[in-house]
């Protein structure tokens, strides 16, 4: 290798418009900007220094990707879930996960074992260490991980058009736990049927998570959202 063909780090340089894309879509799918909260542009330009131009720009990319909405007399809000979408969402997230879960049980590869042991070694870490925001992300990635493990390309590329709504109820959810190392645990069974290569168990299981999961957030969702209103 010469010296001038050394490996250099690849330096990102999105226009600004696809940074604050990033940052308010990691926000709503994170919950840290919670459904029906209101975006004023002025406000938002300030708390991100940058003119009104490229955030106006990112929120319509968002609400083509209906994460935002426009409300007469509010202006630009996180779009609200109704409970109708959350019971939606999540019956075809089961449908999606179970798919995935069938065909990973059915190889019980060691590597793919080993690959979602690791999410839950560091999700426990991290809610342990009382990191809620961690705890989400790395949940998020065992779910994504199952997918991924499917190897199956048209079931990653369904999935990747409800993976941002599916991540914003998750960490909606999240928050609901009194003891967020439950969120770690609850993933246990699923691996260890996996481990064992018990295709029937690993599938009810993951219904039953995602079922669970479900039903907490659609039971108590309009209230919340009606605390969440201001």
């Amino acid at each position: 290798m010469t010296e001038n063909s050394a490996v250099l780090p690849h330096i990102e340089n999105k226009p600004l418009r696809e940074r604050v894309l990033d940052v308010l879509r990691d926000a709503i799918v994170s919950g840290e900007l919670k459904p029906g909260q209101q975006l004023v542009e002025v406000e938002f330009a300030a708390r991100l220094g940058i003119s009104r131009a490229p955030l106006r720009e990112a929120l319509q990319i968002l609400s083509r990707e209906g994460l935002v909405e426009t409300v007469p007399y509010r202006g630009t809000v996180v779009r609200q879930l109704t409970k109708t979408d959350i019971e939606e969402l999540y019956s075809l997230r089961s449908v999606l996960e179970t798919f995935a879960v069938q065909r990973v049980a059915a190889r019980a590869n060691p590597e793919d074992v080993t690959r979602l042991r690791q999410c839950f070694d560091e999700m426990l870490a991290a809610a342990e260490a009382g990191d809620l925001k961690t705890v989400n992300r790395i949940d998020r990635r065992f779910h994504d991980t199952l997918i991924e493990l499917s190897g199956h390309s048209l079931l990653g590329v369904t999935w990747s058009t409800v993976s941002m709504r599916v991540r914003q109820v998750m960490a909606l959810r999240n928050e609901r736990n009194t003891d967020i190392r439950q969120i770690a645990y609850n993933h246990l069974p699923i691996i260890e049927a996996i481990e064992q290569g018990d295709e029937a168990r690993a599938v009810r299981l993951i219904q039953e998570h995602v079922a669970s999961s479900g039903d907490l957030v659609a039971e108590n969702w309009d209230e919340s959202q009606n605390g969440d209103e201001s």
